[in-house]
């Protein structure tokens, strides 16, 4: 039976990241972000109290897209997101599961969210960071690790927020989880991204020997087409086997366009680099377009979903309009990750093959990237997007004895090669040895005394004064 707690504390905190260099997807560009850590304190029935920590990016204009708000009205929206699961989490104040917690919580946060004008999948952002301290405390105080303790079901994760699944499905398919030692990182290649010549794309000092390349879309055919051919010719010149993914992030109006762009790729000889690398075509139109257009003989493309990723019945939803896939995003919420991978087993054991992709630059290095990465190899996803160090220069502003506390307890994960202690890539793969300590993927923590709490949200009348 899985062990169960309650909640004595949660806080948060932030840090100002800056870029290195801008990041451009959809219809924004990011130059800097500040970063979210959540600690929480939690008492386990019969093992004591114990401490756990998260970290994610606060990133604007993702999680909530609409126009009409700046990206700092969005990144207040994710901290009001932290702000109401708090303050849920926190009233539950009887012994229960990590998982049965999450769940009893979920309605709540996404009805009291939706009076705020919050929308789903930022509402998700609050619950998904807290659930990983949590998960991190609970491993901690089990002195477990979390390969180890997920095989085994220590969260208690069960089929009350996926009832097209039994109980049975979600602890077998725990149970025959074998982590991967190794996971290839996927270079994502912004739209202002360098393509040829130095620090383009066939760069190794910038991609740092990746066998996976993922491209964005800006929404225009042609103007697409035209850009991946340039970079089709830089991946010729690599040699050796390579593959890519395109990610629209919801610039393809609707299915007109996306037709036109997907023709291209089949009869354009300038675009035979890209499509005969092609494994899948990620987000390409609006969320809430998604829901209401079928894929029709697109769906042989291999789309998958992750904007429009924005509850526990997303999955089946995109299932049925034709889509194969769904992204894993810690961010998002590692229960749904488990759930709908759950899902990818049990369809593609029926007959269709159906997968979940490990995308996400908000994992920037030290419990991030060490938190995604190991969710990432306990559901089997073999490459992962994996470069939001690249935009941020390693660990950017992150205090250095906190940094090298990182790179000594991770010593597989991280290497300073005159440049900084940045993450260490093994040709073009990352290392998971080391994230079988005691916890969520982390022998430590970071420096609190080093970190901001976190800014309290602006109403809209004061970002407007």
């Amino acid at each position: 039976m899985a062990p169960r707690l309650k909640l004595r504390d949660i806080a948060f905190f932030e840090r100002p990241v800056h870029f290195a260099r801008p990041f451009r997807f959809g219809a924004i560009t990011i130059n800097a972000t500040p970063q979210l850590f959540v600690r929480v304190e939690i008492e386990v029935e019969g093992r004591g109290v114990e401490v756990g920590a998260s970290a994610e990016l606060l990133v604007p204009k993702w999680f909530d897209k609409r126009p009409e708000l700046s990206p700092a009205q969005t990144v207040d929206g994710l901290r009001r997101s932290l702000e109401i699961a708090r303050g849920l989490y926190l009233a539950s104040t009887g012994y229960q599961t990590a998982f049965g917690l999450h769940a009893s919580c979920m309605n709540a946060q996404v009805a009291a969210c939706a009076k705020e004008n919050i929308p789903l999948l930022a509402a998700a952002y609050g619950p998904a960071e807290i659930d990983k301290a949590i998960l991190d405390a609970l491993l901690r105080a089990a002195e477990t690790s979390f390969f180890r303790g997920m095989a085994a079901n220590v969260a208690g994760i069960d089929a009350r927020l996926s009832p097209d699944l039994s109980e049975r499905d979600i602890t077998t398919f725990l149970a025959s989880r074998v982590p991967l030692q190794r996971v290839a990182i996927r270079h994502t290649v912004g739209l202002d991204d360098t393509i040829e010549g130095e620090g383009g794309v066939a760069d190794s000092r910038e991609s740092a020997g990746a066998r996976y390349y993922k491209l964005k879309l800006s929404g225009d055919p042609v103007a697409d087409g035209a850009r991946l051919a340039r970079i089709g010719k830089e991946l010729d010149m690599l040699g050796g086997d390579t593959s890519v993914t395109l990610d629209a992030n919801e610039q393809y109006a609707d299915l007109a366009p996306l037709q036109a762009l997907m023709d291209r790729l089949d009869h354009d000889a300038a675009l035979r680099p890209i499509a005969s690398r092609l494994l899948y075509v990620e987000q390409p139109m609006p969320r809430d377009i998604t829901r209401q257009s079928p894929l029709g003989a697109l769906a042989a493309r291999g789309f998958i979903v992750d904007e429009a990723d924005d509850s526990y019945d997303a999955f089946p939803a995109a299932r049925a309009l034709g889509y194969r896939g769904i992204s894993s995003k810690s961010c998002k919420g590692l229960y749904k990750s488990i759930v709908n991978a759950t899902r990818a087993a049990k369809w593609s054991g029926e007959g269709e093959q159906f997968f979940v992709s490990g995308e996400d630059l908000t994992c920037q290095a030290g419990l991030a990237v060490q938190q995604d990465l190991a969710l990432g190899a306990f559901i089997g996803a073999t490459h992962a997007e994996r470069n939001g160090h690249h935009y941020v220069d390693g660990f950017g502003e992150t205090p250095l004895a906190e940094a090298q506390a990182f790179a000594t307890a991770h010593p597989d994960l991280y290497a300073d090669a005159g440049q900084g202690i940045r993450l260490s890539i093994h040709d073009g793969d990352l290392l998971t040895g080391s994230l079988h300590a005691a916890g969520f993927a982390t022998s430590v923590h970071p420096d609190w005394s080093a970190l901001s709490p976190l800014e309290q949200p602006k109403s809209p009348r004061e970002q407007l004064a």
